[in-house]
């Protein structure tokens, strides 16, 4: 039998040189294991009904959707990131080093995305609202597409040259064995705050006070009936846009919420090597973030709930289903 001192050990053959694990009762973890596999696979499954929705149905086919199915696929895969990061709860790392910083790198790098096409989705409602008449061309779906490419490329090369030390020498910051530490200098530290979150919020927050307050403007036009009858029709479109606006600012006011803590605690740790264990704990609520944006779309998207519907009655399977009239 070991004693007590080994069980706290991830490698307890290992003696002085194993990192301790975090101490929880049996019925604590079990519980916390059973919770977070439980958000990681509705997360995963939700937003697989949003992939399989926009990208099955043609009536679907609109640049707003085409921003959201890239937020759907990298929520999809911070879901399904988290199968593995469970296991970091005890504060042990059971993979090899080059796992580690491929894990790190993946979670990063999905994470980041969703920051960028949130960003996407706002500039998409600013030019809706505030420029109408010229949204169209502005903003079509190869546009969207071409944007969202653009965007997971750009994240892709960004971690790969922040990671580039963790890259080259797996493990070699991690200070006992078991330890997944992923490390940042200073300076690449300030960069990846300034590019991942305060930039892209700022921008967010920016055009989402724009919007609303063309919304507040429109509203009370509408309510002093100041709009003459010939730009009712134009009018007809600004509500339905700015509908979309309330739904997608939901999505966003819930997203900058949920991923502020995470930055926060990188920026408390002074980018000197944020735990593996740790990281996961603030990412927790990013997690919850990844499946509450389906379930959003569930409550403000009627499209989304038939949607649903033809999927679990496998109508989709249908010929020609990809052309019915969803909306």
């Amino acid at each position: 039998m070991s004693t007590p001192d080994e069980a706290e050990l991830c490698y307890p053959h290992l003696g002085n040189s194993s990192c301790r694990r975090i101490m929880r009762s049996h019925s604590v973890s079990v519980l916390i294991s059973i919770i977070l596999s439980s958000i990681s696979v509705l997360t995963v499954t939700l937003n697989l009904l949003v992939i399989i929705s926009i990208s099955h149905f043609k009536k679907l086919h609109t640049p707003t959707n085409f921003l959201l199915l890239s937020l759907a696929l990298s929520d999809f895969s911070v879901g399904f990131v988290w199968i593995s990061q469970i296991l970091l709860l005890d504060g042990c790392w059971y993979f090899s080093d080059g796992w580690c910083v491929f894990n790190a790198f993946l979670t990063a790098f999905v994470t980041c995305a969703s920051v960028g096409t949130v960003v996407l989705i706002s500039v998409d409602r600013y030019v809706a609202v505030c420029d109408p008449m010229h949204y169209s061309t502005k903003v079509t779906p190869n546009t969207a597409k071409m944007s969202v490419v653009l965007c997971w490329f750009c994240f892709f090369v960004f971690y790969t040259a922040m990671l580039k030390d963790n890259i080259e020498h797996p493990g070699g910051f991690n200070t006992c064995v078991g330890e997944c530490v992923v490390y940042l200098p200073p300076v690449a530290g300030i960069i990846h705050i300034i590019f991942t979150f305060i930039f892209p919020v700022s921008i967010i927050v920016v055009l989402y006070v724009r919007v609303f307050a063309v919304a507040v403007s429109q509203a009370r036009a509408m309510r002093s009936h100041v709009t003459v009858v010939t730009l009712h029709g134009s009018l007809k479109v600004n509500r339905s846009e700015l509908k979309a606006a309330r739904t997608l600012g939901v999505v966003v006011v819930v997203f900058i919420m949920c991923l502020s803590p995470l930055y926060i605690a990188t920026l408390s740790a002074g980018f000197a090597g944020l735990k593996a264990s740790s990281y996961v704990a603030f990412s927790c609520v990013h997690l919850i973030n990844s499946l509450l944006n389906p379930v959003i779309y569930a409550f403000l998207y009627p499209w989304f709930r038939k949607c649903v519907k033809c999927i679990f009655s496998l109508q989709i399977l249908k010929s020609g289903s990809s052309e019915a009239n969803i909306l």
